[in-house]
């Protein structure tokens, strides 16, 4: 099966990309990524997965748009539930794109990650697989959250230390860490 893997950082796609290949998919990446701020981080992130991607042979599209205008906009509408606004604003790009390029499934990353809302983001992409008449193929990718840390402190890739959107930077500063 073709499958269009939404990626948020090269560290993130490790394990899921992986898994993937394993079960016999032919993954293609697509970076979406309009949370990301400051936009140094949005480039770092965009860098190392091109890197990642070039050295694991993952055709990868990047989406470089960077609408942080209407991101912060959205996500202040949703107040404190506003990681539902960015999982729904990258998810339907990755169905768009899927749609797009021909893909048979959506997956993405963001069910790599042991601090994003995993109930929440298997619900919406559901919701997105409905509207856009594509699956969504699930798959809980958090088992292998250590092994995928291993990996990509072995590769020497950028690790960012928040999920990529201002709040969660003002967060994690406010809980002391670095």
């Amino acid at each position: 099966m073709k499958v269009l893997l939404h990626t948020c950082c090269g560290p993130c796609t490790i394990y899921p990309l992986r898994v993937l290949r394993e079960q016999g998919h032919e993954v293609s990446g697509y970076f979406y990524n309009p949370n990301i701020h400051p936009y140094s981080e949005f480039m770092k992130r965009r860098d190392t997965l091109a890197a990642f991607a070039k050295n694991a042979s993952l055709p990868l599209v990047m989406d470089e748009t960077y609408e942080l205008h209407s991101f912060l906009k959205g996500a202040l509408d949703y107040g404190r539930d506003r990681c539902l606004f960015c999982y729904r604003t990258r998810l339907a790009q990755a169905f768009v794109r899927a749609g797009e390029c021909g893909a048979d499934a959506v997956t993405t990353t963001l069910l790599y990650s042991k601090y994003q809302r995993h109930a929440d983001i298997v619900a919406i992409a559901s919701e997105l697989s409905e509207e856009y008449g594509l699956p969504f193929m699930y798959e809980d990718f958090r088992v292998g959250w250590a092994e995928g840390v291993a990996e990509s402190k072995q590769l020497n890739m950028y690790r960012q230390g928040y999920c990529g959107c201002v709040f969660s930077e003002l967060e994690r500063h406010k809980r002391g860490e670095r």
